[in-house]
């Protein structure tokens, strides 16, 4: 069967970058592509150009065996190609069914259709399995079912190809089955799809054929059938990984589990940006070298509680209390970094890093005061220099000098200067906020042995992450928050069930 896309020795360049370098593949009917490749190898740059948001310095698309101009993403619509994005383009306080014609609005003459639009929208999602309450508010949707709208929006608007960029990053295991589901439902009636990822096992489960980039190339492709996940992981990065570093054989119990925890959390809340509770009566301990992973769909107060862990936020009831010092209800970070609290924020580039100073200078955030990098109020530039050195070499930040602007820096790179900073002062509490969301196999595994070591040297880890794997992964003990609360507690073991951490994630109690 022919090829429904062709992208055909696609380059595109930036200033000291090939960011394409003349890549070549096919998309056929009914098939669903899968996408793998390291920060950097290629995978935006090349959806973006499909997807008009960038124009090639050479090669060519085909639709349907016909050379395309796509200029634009309404060059890109009307072509038949919808993509759905990580971060969803929806505008919360409207309707499932504004979102989904917002922009297209049937019309008889002057004057809406709504009826029929509603009418068209409904069989589509019966048709392709994308079930929908078309009146209720976006804001009110779990993130599976804003997915499931993004989705929609695409199938009304025509699109036989559709692009999933990182399409589980939120999802419960329930919510990818039921994508996955909607994906194979989408392939029987003919709807061809991309589907970004760097999980590699959801990758397997799904996709029927798999393209590698590395560095701008096509690295390789082949069936999924035939691909083992070594031989996958060796094509993103070149050389072999371990793909998963579990807790749980690298450490021994704690011989007295009596012991004082170093960290207590009693009867916290916290409000959210709105006024309500984002944490309501939260009770927690975390022992020295224990990583206690939080799982939990994103909104359901995982912010607000690091923050108040941190000192970012104030607490409205509870206590905190870090190797029995007690923490008063004021935000004050300096006060919890002085009590040994290292904090590696989800958003990097906004809250982790000053992107303008320089990676010598966000080196040094935290400690620009202290000896040996100043004395009595002055920097010693030699020693600055001798320190970011150093962190940059043991952490593997790949950087031209260490006087480049930190914006400069991949994610993966960015989240390892970030690492570094904060475990050089050997922390008491490290926590770690999606610390991997985003970053390739190889910055994933860099990360967690890192953590790991913290963790192994005594460190009590709070990790947080909508993955589930990854807190399967990583974990000695497991928490699920579900708006404010702890509603599930267990030790990380073989016997853990996926199914109940799941369902626990959702808010449908066992």
């Amino acid at each position: 069967m022919p090829p429904i896309l062709e992208l055909v020795h696609i380059t595109k360049r930036f200033p000291g970058v090939v960011a394409n370098n003349d890549i070549s593949l096919e998309l056929h009917p009914g098939e669903i592509l899968a996408l793998l490749g390291e920060n950097g190898a290629g995978k935006t740059t090349l959806m973006n150009i499909l997807y008009g948001l960038l124009r090639p310095d050479e090669g060519e698309i085909r639709i349907q065996g016909k050379v395309c101009k796509i200029e634009s993403p309404n060059d890109s619509l009307r072509l038949g190609i919808g993509m759905v994005h990580q971060h969803f383009m929806l505008v919360p306080t409207l309707s499932v069914l504004e979102n989904i014609v917002l922009g297209r609005e049937p019309r008889r003459g002057p004057f809406l259709a709504g009826a029929a639009a509603l009418e068209q929208i409904m069989r589509l999602a019966d048709e392709f399995e994308l079930p929908i309450s078309p009146h209720d508010k976006v804001w009110q949707l779990s993130v599976g079912e804003q997915q499931r709208v993004e989705i929609l929006k695409m199938v009304y608007r025509g699109a036989q190809i559709l692009v999933l960029d990182e399409p589980t990053t939120s999802l419960t295991p329930q919510e990818t089955n039921a994508l996955f589901n909607i994906l194979r439902a989408m392939t029987k009636r003919g709807h061809s799809v991309i589907f970004i990822s760097h999980k590699l096992d959801e990758v397997r489960a799904i996709s029927h054929r798999i393209a590698v980039l590395r560095q701008g190339r096509v690295a390789g492709t082949m069936l999924t059938a035939e691909a083992g996940e070594q031989e996958l992981a060796y094509l993103m990065v070149g050389r072999d990984v371990v793909k998963r570093v579990y807790a749980n054989t690298t450490i021994a119990p704690q011989s007295d589990a009596s012991a004082q925890p170093l960290i207590t959390v009693r009867n916290l809340s916290v409000l959210g940006r709105h006024g309500g509770k984002a944490i309501d009566g939260l009770n927690l301990q975390l022992a020295a070298g224990e990583i206690v992973g939080v799982a939990g769909v994103d909104g359901n107060g995982q912010t607000e509680l690091v923050e108040a862990l941190a000192g970012l936020r104030p607490t409205a009831n509870g206590e905190i209390i870090i190797d029995g010092h007690h923490c008063d209800s004021q935000a004050d970070p300096r006060r919890q970094m002085k009590l040994g609290v290292a904090y590696i924020p989800a958003e990097r580039k906004t809250r982790g890093a000053i992107p303008d100073l320089t990676i010598a200078a966000n080196a040094i955030l935290k400690n620009h005061n202290d000896r040996p990098i100043a004395a009595r109020g002055i920097m010693n530039q030699r020693r600055i220099r001798e320190y970011t050195q150093q962190l940059v070499a043991d952490y593997d930040v790949r950087c031209t000098s260490i006087q480049s602007p930190a914006g400069v820096l991949s994610g993966g790179n960015l989240q390892k200067l970030i690492l570094a900073r904060e475990v050089s002062a050997q922390p008491k509490l490290l926590i770690a906020e999606q610390p991997t969301r985003g970053l390739d196999i190889g910055a994933v595994e860099i990360v967690q042995q890192r953590i790991m070591q913290q963790r192994d040297r005594g460190t009590a880890v709070l990790y947080l992450s909508t993955d589930l794997d990854e807190i399967l992964a990583i974990s000695d003990r497991i928490i699920v928050l579900y708006r404010g609360k702890i509603v599930y507690e267990c030790p990380n073991s073989q016997q853990v069930s996926r199914e109940r951490i799941g369902l626990a994630m959702a808010g449908k109690a066992a």
